[in-house]
């Protein structure tokens, strides 16, 4: 127990006091941050609401026609109860292979990702005899869902230092004595060929910046190339030129209007009334007391503002720059037993071109040793959730926490121990986030 509080207290340390007026504004009323002004930032909403259509160039296979579609629980940007399929196998070697998902009655084969698109735009008028619906063949062994993420406050995310994040690992492990070691991994940039960053944002941390976010899940979410990612994973019945987005009179593509209403969006506010209340107060105590936060670590400051993140292509801006906010995430890749066996696919999240690059401290191999490992969820907007942990497969607080086990083991436990009082006082605490 000492060793979990003093864990917690060190998950605490490794970000800088900051006084009130410099922490992160939260909210759901759609306005701004202050990076931005709110005429901005909604006209940014609008081109994340859009719902695209085939002359967009929607598909040919795709999830979701908007940003919104995903993302939008209690607004635009907030959580989901959407879940998306991934697959793969163990080959001969057992090591985790990427699928092969046949289409056009097998006389194309997709390749080079590991999601499975749920939709697809024909057969159609234009294309009526073509059937490129993915179904997952029996050879892919290694199946999972995984819920869409809240997008609400990342700008503040991104902004935190790397070497925040990567201290933040370093004494985390060495205070366990490598009990609870979260892996902090170098990946690409997309806009900044050849630089690395430490990822934040996935399941699998496969992203460090909100622009090549934004690119991948334009793409793989909804089929439309860009700049970043101009290549499709199939042309059968694509008929819209590429790259389907282009940018317009302000010189900004949709990617780049997706980034800045994410990097503008203020971070999830609690729920006000029970966060005063004493069970909350309590519960957050004893969330403390059983080890909860060595991961999912209360507090975080960005890095200061004209900072240069993203391989130098985003500079820190004064509305993020020194920001406290409250995630309840560490941010890093850690094993507790839910793992879904999955590698990431590199094809599918940096481009066709990503064997073609040198990238700085970035090896595949790093992602093959999280295969069972995933992204602490931030609990901040946790109480909009009803499916909960990345398969979305615990409906209840209670079951999600006790599904912990491996690195959290411990936490879950102690869980279990509570007296009927400090159980009940810890949910009430995670109902108010």
């Amino acid at each position: 127990m000492k060793v979990l509080a003093a864990i917690a207290l060190l998950s605490l340390a490794v970000v800088s006091a900051s006084s009130p007026n410099s922490e992160a504004p939260t909210g759901f009323d759609n306005k701004s941050n202050g990076m931005v002004d709110d005429a901005t930032h909604q006209a940014d909403q609008v081109k994340f609401d859009d719902t695209e259509t085939i002359a967009d160039g929607l598909g040919p296979i795709y999830n979701a026609q908007s940003c919104r579609e995903c993302h939008q629980n209690p607004t635009s940007g907030g959580t989901s109860q959407v879940a998306e399929l991934r697959v793969g196998h163990e080959g001969p070697d057992h090591v985790f292979q990427n699928p092969d998902i046949p289409i056009a009655h097998g006389t194309e084969i997709i390749k080079g990702r590991t999601l499975v698109n749920d939709r697809s735009i024909c057969p159609s008028g234009a294309f009526p005899d073509t059937e490129i619906q993915e179904h997952v063949p029996d050879s892919e062994n290694i199946r999972t869902t995984r819920m869409s993420l809240a997008v609400l406050g990342d700008g503040f995310v991104e902004a935190v230092a790397d070497e925040t994040l990567v201290e933040l690992a370093r004494k985390q492990c060495t205070e366990s004595h490598h009990k609870i070691c979260g892996q902090a991994i170098s990946v690409p940039i997309v806009e900044a060929p050849g630089k690395t960053g430490i990822g934040r944002f996935g399941w699998k941390d496969q992203h460090a910046s909100l622009l090549s976010f934004s690119g991948d899940a334009y793409l793989n979410e909804m089929g439309i190339t860009t700049r970043l990612f101009p290549d499709e994973f199939t042309k059968l019945c694509n008929r819209a030129a590429e790259p389907n987005n282009a940018a317009g009179p302000d010189g900004l593509d949709d990617v780049d209007h997706f980034a800045r209403f994410i990097r503008a969006s203020k971070a999830p506010a609690r729920d006000a009334k029970l966060a005063a209340g004493e069970p909350a107060r309590r519960g957050a105590r004893v969330f403390d007391k059983i080890g909860c936060s060595t991961c999912h670590v209360t507090t975080m400051t960005t890095a200061p503002s004209g900072t240069k993140i993203n391989g130098g292509t985003y500079t820190v801006p004064e509305a993020l720059g020194g920001k406290t906010f409250y995630p309840y995430s560490d941010f890093l890749m850690h094993n507790v037993g839910t793992g879904d066996g999955i590698v990431v696919p590199m094809i599918e999240h940096y481009g066709q071109k990503m064997y073609s690059i040198q990238w700085n401290n970035f090896s595949p191999q790093h992602f093959r040793n999280a295969q069972f490992k995933l992204r602490t969820s931030p609990l901040w907007g946790v109480r909009f959730r009803n499916h909960l942990m990345h398969d979305g497969e615990s409906t209840t607080l209670q079951d999600a926490i006790r599904r912990h086990q491996r690195e959290a083991r411990d936490a879950a436990r102690h869980f279990e121990k509570l007296s009927a009082a400090d159980r009940q006082a810890l949910l009430e605490f995670l109902d108010s986030l």
